[in-house]
């Protein structure tokens, strides 16, 4: 509690962002580590000088970021870093990341050009038998893996596109390279399990609950990428918000 910085209302930012700020420091750098109860309500706003409010709020965007898990009736723990999925904007994996304020990491695992399979075919609007550019890629966060992605995109469309790509962003790369602007995404969740190929590499055993994505990612041409995905279900989280 001693290094938590009190918020300044000299400062332009909203006194609930200082204060989200100075909890997430705290969460970051080790000082509450995971399954670490974070103080109550009236203890951080006694200790930050803030309405219990304003703490409400900075408490809830950390719940959102994945940063925190609120119980009922016992309080907010420390969790690991969650990539937290539902209604957001057309984005990569590296700015959903970086909007998190997750450290995003990407290693290449495989990359070569294959015949498009009837389900590739499907996806892109394609002949079956057209060459793809393949791409299978483990996602970390926080030097922690997350999922592994494999991308297929066809490649008349990209030419020589194996030679730009390696960990950095693939649509940095498409953007950068070919000019495109990735205009509408389709994804499709199911619940599925880590096989034995991916286990080792994403740190849980087989067999383990995961989520099965799918994405399918348009520009003003139409579908340019088919990614299918296996995600950790202790670190990726779906949430939406209804309205009557």
């Amino acid at each position: 509690m001693a290094d938590l910085v009190r918020p300044d209302r000299r400062r332009p930012e909203p006194l609930w962002r200082q204060t989200e700020q100075s909890l997430r420091a705290s969460i970051e750098s080790g000082e509450w580590p995971v399954g670490t109860q974070v103080p109550n309500e009236d203890r951080l706003s006694a200790v930050l000088g803030i309405s219990r409010i304003t703490v409400r709020h900075a408490l809830r965007k950390l719940e959102e970021a994945g940063l925190v898990r609120r119980e009922q009736g016992r309080g907010t723990f420390v969790r690991s870093a969650t990539m937290v999925a539902g209604a957001r904007g057309l984005t990569s994996f590296t700015e959903e990341m970086a909007t998190l304020g997750l450290a995003v990491g990407s290693r290449l695992l495989s990359a070569d050009t294959s015949a498009a399979t009837t389900e590739v075919a499907a996806a892109l609007e394609i002949d079956v038998g057209s060459p793809v550019t393949r791409m299978r890629r483990l996602r970390l966060g926080n030097d922690a893996p997350i999922g592994i992605q494999t991308a297929h995109l066809p490649s008349p469309r990209f030419p020589d596109l194996l030679g730009w790509v390696a960990d950095g962003s693939l649509y940095e790369t498409l953007r950068a390279r070919f000019g495109l602007v990735p205009r509408e995404a389709r994804e499709v969740y199911r619940v599925g399990m880590i096989g034995a190929e991916d286990a080792a590499l994403l740190g849980q055993p087989a067999g383990t609950p995961a989520f099965a994505v799918e994405r399918v990612t348009l520009d003003d041409k139409g579908p340019f990428e088919f990614t299918v995905s296996t995600m950790r279900a202790d670190r990726y989280e779906i949430r939406s918000v209804l309205y009557s």
